[in-house]
């Protein structure tokens, strides 16, 4: 179910998740609740009349008007500097959703589910891994999460307190590792890919996210490995 047209909708809480990304909750009054993976339009109105659209991923899900969006900073973006960096609690803007019916993962599914996300592409994955520890699923599910460095993971805590429990975790870094660390730092390349993920006879579905040219990367990788290209699924943005 999804909205037919714009809702008014109120920041309730705003929270850091990197020194560039900000985490934001919103009241929105007569949202139809959203399943995980979907995402939602917003706009915003200046004093002088223009509006700005924007489609951000929901890191929540689930029954209820309240929804968790993350959203990072975008140079020379007219919607995600003003949300990270100026928008307070009780500012109002709109919103328009659900939408996406595809990128979605149900609860009833008891596949494997592979889980690759770069950057602030996290976001709609966050809300399936959520999704399924909080339905205590039997579905084995694997994260591999590509990041530049460990302060620029969005999440960091929680993801590491669901892999604690429900979610097989694995963190690559682009440009600076932890200390101690020994995998390789870089752009993840098919080998690498094909390591930290289900093997094909295990049948998974993916859900990718992330800028363009790390989608199209990783998607190809995975089919590369022998994986059902149907199986694949992609979400990419700009950048």
């Amino acid at each position: 179910m999804r909205t037919t047209g714009w809702l008014p909708a109120r920041i309730a809480a705003v929270r850091p998740t990197t020194s560039h990304a900000r985490v934001l909750t919103l009241d929105v009054p007569g949202w139809p609740g959203n399943d995980p993976g979907q995402h939602l339009d917003i706009r915003l109105t200046a004093e002088d009349g223009y509006q700005a659209e924007r489609s951000y991923s929901i890191a929540s899900s689930g029954a209820g008007e309240r929804v968790e969006l993350a959203v990072d900073t975008v140079p020379d973006g007219e919607v995600s500097p003003y949300l990270v960096e100026v928008a307070e609690v009780g500012d109002m803007l709109e919103v328009k959703g659900p939408l996406g019916a595809y990128f979605v993962w149900h609860e009833s599914d008891h596949d494997p589910v592979q889980l690759i996300a770069g950057g602030s592409g996290i976001v709609p994955l966050l809300a399936m891994a959520r999704a399924h520890d909080r339905a205590g699923s039997p579905a084995p599910f694997r994260l591999l999460y590509s990041v530049r460095t460990p302060d620029d993971a969005l999440y960091r805590d929680e993801i590491l307190d669901l892999a604690d429990r429900s979610l097989d975790l694995t963190w690559a870094y682009t440009r600076t590792a932890p200390e101690g660390w020994v995998e390789p730092v870089g752009r993840l390349t098919p080998d690498r890919v094909a390591a930290a993920t289900w093997p094909p006879t295990r049948h998974p579905l993916t859900f990718i996210c992330g800028p363009t040219r790390f989608v199209e990367a990783a998607a190809d990788a995975m089919v590369a490995a022998g994986h059902d290209p149907a199986r694949v699924r992609t979400e990419r943005f700009g950048g």
